[in-house]
């Protein structure tokens, strides 16, 4: 019996955010055409998570969510793990998407040619939620090793540092990283922010973020009571 994917994202009122996501998801979709892949926010959009869920359950009994989210916080340990609960043996959750090296990778390369560059700002959108801040601090160290550079984290939201104080204090040539999936008013808000600094495009819908997702997926099918 397949198991159902549902990928679960935040959500933006963005319309370029939204087609973003849209375009990961069908990634996902085409490179694993035997799986139903089916996508609902946990904020701002829909369909929202709770109401999905619910019909792909009702459809075909088991499903796995997984997270569209670069780090673990309110929405991964209260939103996607209510989903688990509420459909105790039939609905899992893996992991967020960071942190990981795939991601590292993808950040790395959007940032291009470092030659004239001595360190790097990583900006993420923030959490209240100490464990998603240490996701973030760890996705900054595994960039440091990938590009061979000082790399700090800077936030635009929630607890954390917030990206302007990071960056005053941050001395020679800096490049802004952006950790953010998807163009939207975070991603705004970091260029405004940068200013005439280098900043990098969000991670988008890279076919490598879509066959991490995956990875996700098949890494919980293996560990699930939903696979038995």
């Amino acid at each position: 019996m397949t198991v159902d994917l549902i990928a679960a994202a935040h959500g933006t009122a963005d319309p370029r955010g939204i087609r973003e996501i849209h375009s990961l998801v069908r990634l996902m979709a085409r490179r694993r055409p035997d799986v139903p892949v089916s996508l609902g926010f946990v904020d701002v959009d829909v369909p929202a998570l709770p109401g999905l869920v619910g019909r792909v359950v009702a459809d075909s009994n088991q499903a796995v969510v997984v997270p569209l989210l670069l780090s673990s916080g309110y929405h991964v340990y209260v939103d996607i793990a209510a989903e688990v609960h509420r459909w105790p043996g039939r609905v899992d959750a893996a992991p967020a998407l960071g942190p990981d090296p795939v991601l590292a990778d993808v950040m790395a390369d959007h940032l291009g040619d470092l030659s004239q560059i001595d360190r790097v700002v990583m900006a993420a959108a923030g959490s209240s939620d100490p464990r998603a801040l240490q996701d973030c601090t760890e996705t900054a160290r595994l960039l440091s090793a990938r590009i061979d550079r000082p790399v700090e984290v800077g936030y635009v939201s929630g607890a954390g540092e917030h990206l302007t104080s990071v960056l005053a204090r941050t001395p020679g040539r800096v490049a802004v990283a952006t950790y953010l999936l998807a163009p939207g008013f975070f991603a705004d808000r970091v260029r405004r922010i940068a200013a005439t600094r280098p900043v990098s495009a969000p991670l988008g819908a890279d076919p490598r973020i879509a066959d991490l997702a995956l990875h996700r997926y098949e890494s919980a099918l293996r560990t699930s009571a939903v696979a038995v």
